[in-house]
């Protein structure tokens, strides 16, 4: 039988909410991937922005054991910031640092602040190769810090020879502007513009950005109403009527738009709506599903007719008379951002010819090899022109995607007919002018990893410019929507001069993505009236219908303030879902009877409503209200005072529920008497509680409601036994069994119950790793490990529980003074006593003379040495020869930092941030003459994020001995025979002596030994011998959140 038990009744707080999680699922404010960079409405800020730049001196840094740090608070412009750090990175292996609005959780609801802000980690040696970054973001509750995930690499900022930690102590730097914006809640686009916007659904601002510049190409709009879509269909099924549906709406509706419908028509789910996509890609993909929805319609051939133009492809031959032609098709052009200076430059590239001569000759057909010239001409241009601006290109050099912010002019007429008609073929039709007209700019404003997407529109090609930015519309000027969106950088006027001197410059990260033109003599077809006549009958009535049903809702929530919704569930409620639908709760109190009664109407009065409803007389009603566990589990909690009663329902509602949500939750209590009949609720003390029995049947495998009883709080369950027995319908004398409902989660899905237990909570530690043993088909108890749940994180504690290091499960299940009903399990593979004498280490094995590295565990007593890491691993690997020595060592970022002596114990070295490497000690290294130098060699290459004297290292490093008056010439060939290098290769490899991370390229000619007079080997971040060459090596497999490309994931319309 299952006791279910409520919250002890002198507790205060009725509405029992867990805080917030400290590190809560998916996509966080912090996290620049899934979540949108927001955009000032920059018209409206004040001169003089207030700045300030705050110095941040850590201390300490490398012994910092906490996962994030705050720095102390400091003020900008009226308000309270601060920087947050994650010493060891926020699940990336770079330092990651952002601005954080000090007093988030105590600001005003729909609080909002604008700032354009640079953060830096200072090179306290050499000032000029400080790494600084800036970016700009509009704080609010949802996103109360921004900044950078991966600012720097941590290996670059915990080398000491890189002066970024100098004495162990860390400098950052924070420089902010802050920029005044009105409060937007109150801005009504219909009144201001006449337009309206589109609601973002998560990260769906790409999406609204493309649909507003498609409804504002009328022709478009006309034709998608002109699809053929019927009353039976569905929007959320039929990407015509959901199209239909939502232009209709942008065109009549007073306020802004939602997307749900289309995007359920595309087939997404939500996770595709929190997914930011690229408007190129999802622009092709749509007009490609539109263009295939149009066949056999009215209105075929629109989506070719506005968009699709033909350039020609061509390999013309220089000496012999040959010429190869490709005619294709385009629906958007992709024009090259760097290196061009504005559109013309990006078409004069496109068409640049390329000479295919030398090795790259051209095979002509019966001509073999010839010098030829490749290039692309425009056979004709679509009425409307879509430009893809380049935006994001691939760095071979850095390995990752990047976004170019380079300034980039576009014109307000593009004239393609220019210089003669260069761009041309010479069977383009010369009669028609190619002269076009900017209509659109959709703009991007953030950074490769997430950002922000809007658009400025002239929606009658008028001089008035509009900026769509979601939900709200503006109106803008030309210098804004053109030439402040060609990208390059900001200075902002010295608002301190004396404070400092250096102007405060900012890249531009709004820029513009993607331009559509009008060809001027194609205007009016395009931009034609399209009116009520052009929408079908049916959709005007259905979406009529709607919008009555929208507003007699929107009278609803107008008039809720004056009613108080109050749900009442009864004994039969429970004893009807109980078993059914409800197993671990008591009641789905949105399957309970409930009224809407005013709020100025006495409790009273309510009481007697209640009684017609169940016919039951008012005296004997006990009402009581509930109260919401840490377990989110609902439990009647006390009942309502006499005071209570005799006030106001609205009243009553604000006592019971912290969170105002107008509803109220009552349990009504009625005594039944041995006749059956309703007798008056029985006189209750402080001592006792409530208690809920559920009965479980195992034969049967069901679960069923049985009753409820007043219990002594100390009292013991022996003593109700008999009762128990009675309300099941069993003998007097029956066993029964009391349980508690646990839930076990796997560690590895902290999130997700896997499996539920109804245990007693006097059950041994013993006698619960054997249940869940039992429940999981493990032989062995003991190789089960458990551990608690944090009732206020929602997560599990840190340390799990020791082998029989509680008494009970009512131990395991407390924390603090909060009760849980959450434990996690563990299966080992050996036993939890034997773990837990036992150090894990995992050691990476670098064979001797095959290109092999082999990853083992090596478990051994918390007391052992390193020598006896070193003789178990010799048990598990292959050795050149069997009296071959080996050394162990601990290697960070791709350098040796430490050679660990044979006696050191194990129980001191920590393998999780660095790598424990074994390896056997060459025969050259123990016979070292006195002039012998044992020096580190490094891979290295230059980094192009920073200066190009700053080097990246990469690759396996080792030591090499150096003999006395060795010449470069003679090192190389030693280290190409080591490394297996083909000559190929290696002929392309430079060698340098690092110090203090900057490189000293050598000579053939030079004595290596004279640049190492260094005696001692442990100096590994002082000086060494560099490699310079590229990393060849394949990539590792990132982590979900590490180093994706935003619009990696493809964009799918399913429907």
């Amino acid at each position: 039988m299952t006791m279910m038990t409520p919250p002890p009744l002198d507790q205060e707080d009725e509405e029992m909410l867990v805080p917030h999680q400290e590190f809560p699922e998916g996509p966080q404010p912090m996290e620049v991937i899934p979540n949108e960079m927001g955009t000032a409405p920059e018209s409206q800020q004040v001169e003089d922005p207030p700045s300030f730049k705050f110095r941040w001196t850590i201390e300490n840094f490398s012994r910092l054991n906490i996962k994030k740090l705050y720095s102390d608070i400091f003020y900008v412009g009226g308000y309270k910031w601060r920087v947050l750090i994650f010493p060891k990175g926020n699940n990336v292996d770079h330092l990651s640092i952002y601005l954080d609005v000090a007093d988030s959780a105590t600001l005003p609801y729909g609080w909002s602040r604008y700032a354009q802000f640079a953060l830096a980690v200072v090179n306290q040696i050499h000032s000029k190769y400080t790494i600084r970054k800036d970016t700009q973001h509009q704080f609010n509750s949802r996103e109360s810090d921004w900044g950078f995930t991966s600012f720097m690499s941590l290996s670059e900022l915990y080398d000491p020879s890189r002066g970024y930690l100098v004495n162990d102590t860390c400098v950052i730097e924070a420089e902010v502007v802050v920029r005044r914006v009105v409060d937007y809640w109150s801005y009504d686009s219909k009144k201001e513009t006449g337009f309206v916007g589109l609601k973002n659904q998560g990260a769906t601002c790409y999406m609204n950005s493309l649909l507003q510049t498609l409804y504002h190409i009328p022709y478009f709009r006309k034709a998608v109403y002109h699809m053929p879509t019927t009353e039976n269909d569905m929007p959320s099924g039929s990407i015509p009527l959901a199209l239909q549906s939502l232009f209709y709406k942008l065109q009549y509706s007073d306020n802004s738009v939602a997307t749900k419908e289309l995007t359920k028509s595309f087939g997404w789910d939500t996770y595709d709506s929190f997914m930011q996509h690229d408007v190129q890609e999802l622009n092709r993909v749509l007009c490609e599903k539109l263009e295939d929805k149009m066949k056999g319609t009215v209105v075929e051939g629109t989506i070719q007719h506005l968009f699709e133009g033909h350039h020609m492809n061509y390999i013309e031959c220089i000496n012999v008379d040959y010429k190869s032609t490709r005619k294709e098709s385009f629906y958007d052009l992709q024009l090259d951002v760097k290196g061009c200076r504005d559109v013309y430059a990006s078409f004069d590239k496109y068409v640049e010819v390329e000479r295919l001569e030398g090795d790259n000759k051209y095979h002509a057909e019966n001509h073999g090899l010839q010098d030829a010239k490749k290039g692309v001409l425009f056979i004709d241009f679509p009425p409307v022109l879509q430009l893809q601006l380049k935006r994001f290109e691939y760095d071979f050099m850095r390995d990752t995607m990047v976004k170019i912010n380079d300034r980039y002019e576009f014109p307000l007429q593009l004239d393609l007919d220019s210089d003669n008609g260069k761009y041309l073929s010479p069977e383009a039709d010369r009669r028609v002018r190619n002269l076009y007209t900017l209509h659109s700019v959709l703009v991007h404003s953030g950074g490769v990893h997430g950002g922000h997407y809007y658009a400025f529109i002239r929606p009658t090609l008028s001089d008035q410019w509009f900026k769509f930015d979601d939900e709200r519309v503006t109106k803008e000027d030309a210098k804004r929507a053109l030439e402040e969106q060609y990208g390059g950088e900001e200075e902002l006027p010295q608002t301190n001069p004396g404070f400092n001197n250096t102007p405060f410059k900012f890249t531009k990260y709004s820029n513009a993505y993607m331009l559509v033109y009008i060809r001027e003599s194609d205007k009016e077809k395009i931009m034609c009236d399209v009116d009520e006549k052009d929408i079908a009958e049916h959709l005007r009535i259905r979406l009529k219908k709607e919008q009555e049903e929208k507003e007699n809702k929107k009278k609803e929530k107008a008039e809720a303030h004056l009613y108080t919704i109050i749900k009442v569930a009864r004994n039969e409620d429970l004893a009807e879902q109980i078993g059914k639908e409800i197993f671990f709760d008591l009641v789905d109190h949105d399957k309970v009877r409930n009224f809407r009664v005013q709020k100025q109407l006495p409790f009273s009065h309510f009481k007697e409503e209640v009684a017609k409803e169940f016919g039951i007389p008012v005296q004997f009603h006990r009402f009581w209200l509930w109260a919401k566990r840490q377990n989110h589990t609902y439990r009647p909690n006390r009942p309502l005072t006499p005071q209570e009663e005799a006030q106001p329902v609205g009243q009553l509602r604000e006592v019971s529920n912290k969170a105002h949500n107008a509803e109220l939750k009552l349990f009504l209590e009625v005594e039944l008497g041995p006749d059956l009949c309703p007798v008056p609720p029985p006189s209750k003390t402080k001592e006792e509680i409530l208690l809920f029995f559920k009965l479980y049947d195992p034969e049967k495998e069901e679960l069923r409601f049985v009753g409820r009883l007043f219990l002594k709080s100390l009292g013991k369950p022996i003593e109700v036994l008999t009762k128990l027995n009675e309300m099941a319908g069993f003998p007097p004398n029956e066993e029964i069994e009391l349980y508690e409902v646990v839930h076990f989660r796997s560690l590895e899905k902290p999130k997700e119950d896997d499996f539920s237990l109804e245990l007693s909570k006097m059950f041994t530690y013993d006698d619960v790793v054997e249940r869940v043993a039992h429940q999981l088909g493990v032989d062995d108890p003991s190789k089960i490990r458990l551990t608690s749940h944090n009732c206020y994180s929602q997560q599990p504690k840190p340390q799990p529980i020791k082998y029989r290091g509680v008494d009970h499960l009512s131990d395991m299940l407390v924390h603090y003074n909060q009760t849980s009903d959450i434990l996690y399990y563990e299966v080992l593979d050996i036993p939890l006593p034997e773990l837990q004498g036992l150090k894990t280490l995992k050691v990476a094995f670098h064979h001797a003379t095959k290109d092999e590295v082999a990853v083992h565990s090596i478990r051994l007593p918390k007391n052992s040495t390193v020598a006896d890491v070193i003789n178990d691993l010799r048990t598990k690997v292959e050795l050149s020869h069997p009296d071959a020595e080996l050394r162990l060592l601990e290697v960070f970022y791709h350098k040796i930092y430490k050679i660990f002596p044979p006696g050191e114990k194990i129980e001191n070295i920590n393998d999780q941030y660095w790598t424990l490497r074994a390896e056997e000690i060459p025969e050259e290294e123990k016979n070292l003459s006195p002039h012998d130098r044992l020096i580190h060699v490094y891979h290295f290459t230059k980094d192009p994020n920073q200066n190009q004297t700053q080097v990246q290292n990469f690759g396996e490093p080792f030591f090499m001995v150096i003999r006395e008056g060795e010449t470069l010439a003679d090192v190389k060939i030693r280290i190409q025979k080591k490394l297996q290098v083909p000559e190929e290769d290696f002929s392309k490899w430079q060698l340098a002596f690092v110090a203090l991370g900057r490189p000293e390229y050598l000579q053939d000619s030079d004595i290596v030994s004279n640049r190492f007079q260094r005696r001692d080997i442990y100096g590994a971040w002082e000086q060494y011998l560099g490699l310079e060459h590229s990393d060849t090596a394949p990539k590792r497999a990132y982590t979900a959140n590490q180093n994706r490309h935003t619009f990696e994931k493809p964009v799918k319309i399913y429907n």
